[in-house]
């Protein structure tokens, strides 16, 4: 039983009442037997359209790519997961570039130099020496600078 005709007829009716285009596949005819004959019996328009009013054919839903998945992903990427080898594209320097790794280190470094410096910790003279210091790179971190000051004499307030 061909009703290839009818469901090209089905599709653009459907598709006028739904205001977007509606395709071939989408249509669905109730599978029964004497459905079917009706089917294939409705030869015009007005058959047709009187078989979509009584439901023995109908447009399937628009089926979406769903959205869950990645967004659970995406969150996970906020949270630092999903970052191993594998997900890995460029370089490491690529990816945490050495200037921008470098201005972390050395603004936090001096952010730290000039409260000591306020709060009245180190001199302006000792301010100036390990300012210098920083600038070369002799520290790793914040804290690593802190225990270099502790070796070279300077009491700091924390411990």
């Amino acid at each position: 039983m061909i009703i290839t005709n009818q469901k090209r007829l089905a599709a653009e009716i459907i598709g006028r009442r739904e205001g977007r285009k509606v395709g071939v596949h989408r249509i669905w005819v109730d599978p029964s037997p004497q459905a079917l004959d009706e089917v294939a019996n409705a030869v015009q328009k007005d058959d047709v359209r009187r078989l979509i009013d009584e439901g023995i054919i109908k447009a399937r839903p628009i089926v979406g790519t769903s959205r869950s998945r990645v967004r659970k992903a995406a969150t996970q990427k906020s949270k630092g997961r999903r970052s191993g080898h594998g997900s890995r594209k460029g370089t490491a320097n690529a990816r945490h570039p050495r200037k921008n790794r470098w201005m972390r280190t050395i603004r936090a470094q001096r952010k730290t130099l000039k409260n000591m410096r306020s709060d009245s910790e180190i001199t302006p003279s000792e301010y100036r020496y390990y300012y210098r210091k920083a600038k070369g790179g002799s520290y790793r971190s914040v804290s690593h600078m802190r225990s270099n000051m502790e070796i070279d004499g300077i009491k700091l307030g924390g411990e």
